[in-house]
């Protein structure tokens, strides 16, 4: 495989994996953060426990999973999967940053006559916009790095990240040069620093000034 095919399945799966973990995490966050309901103590004592565990105990379900809905050896499955590792984590540290926005701030939205919805989405998401960044960020360094539990959900070469090939390259006869694996692990890197540099000034300002603008 090219390199260039590679990066591109390598950014599919861990951009899906940010996007999904960020997009579905969030409602699920703030209903832990703002809502009392029955089993809400025993669902977040079930997400602590999902980031406890080591993702190889979730290999097995998994694979059942995604073999009945026979996306098992596509780049969504593997989407999936590592969406489902880093969940836990993006629920949580979410939670905490819609817990310390203040409640007042939404009661007067809802005074003025602001619906929940548009609550949410233009008064507690913006406060909480540099905590999500990150779990997205953390998200999406879950699905770059990842290669020990792909090549289980991976049975064709077109499906392989940038990650499993290098850890396919230190495992097999094919590395002939560790200046080439040096190299392509340099590569690598790459987008996952251009990313960082070109949020850090934005996550700085949010995390310092806030979300007001003039």
């Amino acid at each position: 495989m090219p390199f260039l095919a590679l990066l591109r399945n390598s950014l599919i799966v861990s951009a899906g994996a940010a996007l999904l973990s960020v997009a579905l995490g969030a409602s699920m966050a703030y209903a832990f953060a703002r809502y009392r309901f029955p089993g809400r103590r025993l669902g977040l004592f079930g997400l602590l426990l999902g980031v406890l565990l080591p993702p190889v105990a979730l290999m097995v379900p998994l694979y059942l999973l995604l073999s009945a809905l026979g996306i098992r050896t596509t780049l969504f499955g593997l989407t999936l999967v590592y969406t489902s590792f880093a969940m836990p984590f993006c629920i949580w540290n979410m939670r905490a940053a819609f817990q310390a926005v203040a409640l007042e701030l939404e009661e007067s939205a809802f005074l003025d006559g602001a619906s929940p919805w548009v609550t949410f989405w233009r008064i507690t998401l913006p406060l909480a916009l540099p905590a999500i960044a990150v779990a997205g960020l953390i998200a999406f360094l879950i699905g770059y790095s990842e290669f020990a539990m792909g090549w289980l959900f991976v049975d064709k070469a077109q499906n392989v990240t940038l990650a499993m090939a290098i850890s396919g390259m230190v495992q097999s006869s094919y590395l002939d040069s560790w200046a080439n694996l040096a190299a392509l692990a340099l590569m690598m890197s790459l987008p996952v620093v251009v990313i960082f540099l070109a949020a850090q000034r934005y996550l700085i300002n949010r995390l310092l000034l806030g979300p007001v603008e003039s």
